[in-house]
C-alpha cells in the first residue's frame, strides 16, 4: 500500500510518499481501506517531536510508528474473528491517537474501539474532520460545565480546527458566542454562527471590558491574570490549546483554584474518541446542528504540502487528506 513515512523527527520536508506492507488484522481488529483522513495541530508536533512531552506518545529517540496522521474515514475491508461491532463494507470513522498512528495511508488497522460508525450525514471528507477536533471541542466545553441559555461564552483561536466545532455546538445550547482569531477567518465564523468576532491583531478580548462565564482557549497566547480577568466572578477558563508552558502554568494553579472557588482555570482530561463524545457528537451531526468546515483538500502524495500549511497558521477549520 502507499503510505507517507518519516523516519526521524522534523518539519513536513522530510515525509515522502512510498510503498509499504498493507497491515494484517489480528482477532480483534479492524482493517479499515482509508477514503480520507484530515491535518490536526497536534500532527505537527508529533512530527517534530517539540515539544519533547509528546515524544512520550512517539518516541523519545525516533517515531515509534513511521506513518503519521490520527483522523480516518473509510470502509471496512475485513475483521478479526473477535470483533462485533463490525462487518466488512461498514462505512467508519476513527482516531488513531492510541492505535499508533497511521492514517496518512491507504489502509490502517486497528483494534474496534478506535472505530465507530461513519455519520450517515457526511461524506468520507467530512467525516474524517470530525475524530480529533470534534472530540477536543466537546470535552473543552464539558470542561467549563453544563452550557445553559444566555451564557457569554469566548472562544479564542475559533477558526482553527477545533474552534470551529465548540462555536457550533455552544450556540446549539443557546450561548451567545464570541469568536476571537484572524481578520481572514472572520466572516466563516459569521457564517456558522458566531454573535460577535474579535481581530485578535486590532482588540484585545482581555481589555474590551466584556466579561464571560466561559472562555475556551485554543490559542492561549495571552498571560493567565489577563484572560481570568475576562471572566466572570463564577466564570471558567479552559485551556485545550497552546504552549506546553501555559499547560503546566495552569495545572500548578488548580490548588490555588480550589481554595479560591472562583474564576477557576481548567485543563480537560482528554480522551481521544471516548464512546459517549462520539455518540454526541453523531446526535448534533444527524440533527445538522453542527457540520465540518473544511478549508482546503490535498491528495496523500501532498501531504507535506497540508501539514506545511497548517503549520502557517491560516487553516479554517480542517485540511483534508483524500486517499
Amino acid at each position: 500500500m502507499k503510505a507517507i513515512v518519516h523516519d526521524g523527527y522534523g518539519s513536513p520536508d522530510i515525509l515522502r510518499l512510498e510503498e509499504i506492507p498493507k497491515p494484517t488484522p489480528g482477532d480483534a481488529d479492524v482493517l479499515v481501506k482509508i477514503r480520507a483522513s484530515s491535518v490536526n495541530a497536534v500532527d505537527l508536533e508529533y512530527l517534530s517531536g517539540v515539544p519533547y512531552m509528546t515524544r512520550i506518545a512517539s518516541g523519545l529517540l525516533k517515531p515509534k510508528s513511521n506513518v503519521p496522521g490520527l483522523d480516518v474515514a473509510g470502509y471496512v475491508e475485513s475483521v478479526g474473528k473477535s470483533v462485533t461491532r463490525f462487518r466488512p463494507g461498514d462505512e467508519v470513522f476513527g482516531d488513531m491517537t492510541e492505535h499508533g498512528f497511521g492514517a496518512f495511508a491507504e489502509y490502517v488497522c486497528a483494534p474496534e474501539s478506535a472505530f465507530a460508525l461513519k455519520p450517515a450525514k457526511l461524506t468520507f471528507e467530512e467525516a474524517a474532520c470530525v475524530p480529533q477536533a470534534g472530540i477536543l471541542a466537546v470535552q473543552g466545553l464539558r470542561g467549563g460545565g453544563q452550557i445553559h441559555p444566555g451564557e457569554r461564552i469566548l472562544i479564542n483561536g475559533a477558526g482553527g480546527n477545533v474552534g470551529p466545532f465548540a462555536l457550533q455546538i455552544a450556540k446549539s445550547h443557546g450561548a451567545h458566542v464570541t469568536g476571537v482569531d484572524s481578520a481572514t477567518k472572520l466572516e466563516m465564523l459569521r457564517s456558522i454562527g458566531a454573535d460577535e468576532v474579535i481581530d485578535y491583531a486590532q482588540e484585545d478580548f482581555t481589555k474590551t471590558g466584556e466579561r464571560y462565564d466561559l472562555i475556551l482557549d485554543v490559542a492561549a497566547y495571552h498571560a493567565l491574570s489577563d484572560s481570568r480577568r475576562a471572566l466572570n466572578p463564577t466564570g471558567v477558563y479552559v485551556m485545550v490549546g497552546g504552549p506546553t508552558a501555559r499547560f503546566l502554568q495552569v495545572f500548578l494553579l488548580w490548588p490555588w483554584n480550589a481554595v479560591k472557588g472562583s474564576r477557576k482555570m481548567r485543563i480537560p482530561m482528554w480522551k481521544p474518541f471516548r464512546e459517549d463524545d462520539v455518540v454526541y457528537l453523531k446526535e448534533l451531526i444527524e440533527a445538522g446542528t453542527i457540520a465540518p468546515v473544511i478549508d482546503r483538500t490535498y491528495t496523500l502524495s501532498e501531504v507535506p504540502e497540508a501539514l506545511q500549511h497548517q503549520k502557517e497558521g491560516l487553516v479554517r477549520g480542517k485540511v483534508v487528506i483524500t486517499v
